[in-house]
Order: C-alpha cells, then sequence, then structure tokens
C-alpha cells in the first residue's frame, strides 16, 4: 500500500511525494520543471528529474510537520500516530507557514 502528497509550491504543482514499502520518494512533476523560472522547493531538494529516495521521511518534509503543542492537538484531534510521519504531513501540511504545502493526492484532485 501507498499513500501520496501533492507538493505545492506557492499554490502550483510542483511535485508528489509517495510512501510505499521502501520509503518515501519525492519527485518533481515534470510541467513544474519545464516551466521558466521555477524554484526548487528546498535547498536540500533541487531541481532534477531524478527521483529523491529515502528509507525514512526526508528531512525538507519531516520539518514541516508540526511539533510540540500543535503536533498534540494534531494527534488528538485527528488520532494520528506521531510516527506515522507521511499521516502526520498530509493531514497538517495542507496550511503550512511558507511557500510549501501538502495535499493528500485524492484531496487535491477535487
Amino acid at each position: 500500500m501507498s499513500r501520496t502528497g501533492q507538493v505545492f509550491f506557492i499554490d502550483e504543482l510542483a511535485g508528489r511525494i509517495v510512501e510505499d514499502d521502501a520509503g518515501y520518494h519525492f519527485r518533481y512533476d515534470e510541467a513544474y520543471l519545464r516551466k521558466e523560472g521555477s524554484l526548487p522547493v528546498s535547498q536540500t531538494l533541487p531541481l532534477r528529474r531524478e527521483e529523491y529516495f529515502s528509507r525514512t521521511m526526508i528531512p525538507f518534509f519531516d520539518g514541516l510537520i508540526p511539533e510540540g503543542w500543535l503536533l498534540g492537538i494534531a494527534q488528538k484531534n485527528r488520532k494520528l500516530d506521531p510516527r506515522d510521519r507521511i499521516g502526520l504531513l498530509l493531514a497538517c501540511c495542507k496550511d503550512c507557514i511558507g511557500a510549501v504545502s501538502v495535499a493528500p493526492h485524492a484531496e487535491a484532485e477535487k
């Protein structure tokens, strides 16, 4: 089973993050890469066609997940496991502070 989030940079689809049995994958959207002036979502994830892969949550995306009391509220209200990093990312990062947001794939298509 895999779960997918669409990654937006200033409201523009920049790529997708996927969790599967192997780990976490991030790939920039081809149209985003072709668009002149596109910026990377992070200095640690420069624009490229190749996929980024990590067995644990990719650090940039892990940094988007709330911490402290805000994480506690999200966990309690949504009954989320703090070890379910993709679940937390998809549930809590649709309206992040900053230019990057992540929406569940099915929700982003509506």
